[in-house]
């Protein structure tokens, strides 16, 4: 292959190129994101930045020395528009088009929306302008924020909202946060960080609509930076524009939420909309093999856009294993190389980190095997959990005890015979 092209400048896109490089591929590399910012690390958006602990320097995934290294060409703040794998072609939303000869899909996902969610004050956290947005939002004094989902995002965002000094309530649909990834009793415990944070939580009801009212008129200034430059010390406002300004969410039960603020964390759509008329197999994101490879000749997809060996998975380990295999399999032209690794997550939330391994299973039994959990919350230097089925560890949990969990997960990683999830 003369020419490789990465759609997406992600963390998955990033490591996909690094992979390339240092798997010996020595052509042409192209980086195509629709983002003007250079690949950046998304984890911190929802704690850190939000909360000013670290600028956006400190996100930053590459430096100039890496950069010159990939000796890549990065086409940035344009978005891919299409593929046409006949003619071995990416084509760009600005008209311009990429000849290739291999591709890594790497777009990642796009935060969903609720209805009537373009009134003033409500905010996604997916990207690094949502953040800075919601940041400067937070910073008029003393706000009512009503985050909408209990997610890890919701989670985190509300917890930063909170140490802000913030009013925060979580809303979420289910009747705790957390059930699918940690299973009824583990996610009570760490719903309960909710309350120890001072968080209301919300929980079995949805969101009707969100109300709003009056008008907020924002300055449009061309001292503004725009997504590419700025024009600092040269602008005027330029024009006036209006819109509605939020004030409660309305829930299913007939209540209403007062709010200043709301920020919806209601999951994630992989953006694979440009792939339409492909022939790529999309469903819930790109269908891959255990190699990361799609179906067609010379394309893999990577990261939270792909969906691979049956199973997409939105987290931060993922996306930066992933791209070992997936370019180890585009250099060999066949799948050579299957993703191996343990499934793993964490979360840090008022204070407490939350790491998750392996693949639990509604019929699994959990103990406690460090620590303890005291009037349903995590007691003070956390605990241990395990996850077990038929006298196996399945899956291990653990709440501010990072180094008993880091032994378990290596155990569970040893284990060369995985467990199958339990008959229905």
């Amino acid at each position: 292959m003369r020419t490789v092209t990465v759609v997406g400048a992600s963390l998955s896109g990033m490591y996909a190129a690094r992979e390339l490089r240092a798997q010996g591929f020595d052509g042409r590399l192209v980086i195509v994101g629709d983002e003007p910012h250079r690949p950046y690390d998304r984890p911190p958006l929802s704690k850190d930045f939000l909360t000013g602990r670290a600028d956006e320097d400190q996100l930053a995934l590459t430096d100039d020395e890496e950069r010159a290294e990939l000796d890549a060409e990065w086409l940035l703040g344009v978005r891919a528009r299409g593929l046409d794998v006949r003619g071995r072609t990416v084509l760009l939303d600005d008209g311009r088009t990429v000849s290739t000869d291999g591709v890594v899909i790497a777009t990642g996902a796009a935060a969903r929306r609720l209805p009537g969610d373009d009134l003033a004050g409500v905010h996604t956290l997916r990207t690094l302008d949502d953040a800075r947005a919601l940041r400067a939002e937070l910073t008029r004094g003393p706000r009512q924020v009503v985050v909408i989902g209990g997610g890890f995002i919701g989670a985190e965002t509300a917890s930063s909202c909170a140490a802000l000094g913030h009013d925060v309530t979580v809303v979420e649909a289910a009747a705790l946060p957390l059930v699918p990834q940690l299973g009824p009793d583990m996610a009570a415990v760490c719903a309960a960080l909710h309350r120890r944070g001072g968080t209301g939580l919300v929980t079995g009801t949805g969101v009707e609509s969100l109300r709003g009212s009056g008008a907020a008129r924002t300055h449009r200034d061309s001292t503004a930076t725009s997504h590419h430059g700025s024009c600092a010390g040269q602008g005027t406002a330029e024009g006036i524009a209006s819109r509605r300004t939020v004030t409660g969410v309305r829930l299913t039960d007939g209540r209403t939420l007062p709010a200043d603020v709301v920020i919806v964390g209601i999951g994630a759509t992989p953006n694979t909309g440009w792939l339409a008329g492909s022939t790529l197999a999309l469903r819930d994101g790109v269908l891959c093999d255990d190699g990361c490879a799609t179906g067609l000749p010379q394309v893999v997809a990577v990261g939270d856009v792909a969906r691979v060996g049956g199973t997409r998975a939105e987290h931060w380990t993922s996306a930066t294993e992933q791209p070992r295999v997936a370019v180890h399999n585009l250099l060999a032209g066949r799948t050579v190389d299957t993703v191996r690794s343990l499934p793993y997550f964490w979360s840090d939330q008022y204070g407490a980190r939350i790491q998750f391994a392996g693949r639990r299973d509604q019929a699994d039994t959990v103990c406690i095997t460090e620590g303890a959990i005291e009037d349903g919350a995590p007691a003070e230097g956390g605990f241990l959990a395990r996850y077990e089925r038929d006298g196996r560890t399945t899956a291990v949990l653990s709440v501010d005890r990072p180094r008993p969990f880091m032994r378990a997960r290596r155990e569970l990683a040893r284990d060369a015979s995985p467990v199958e999830p339990a008959a229905r």
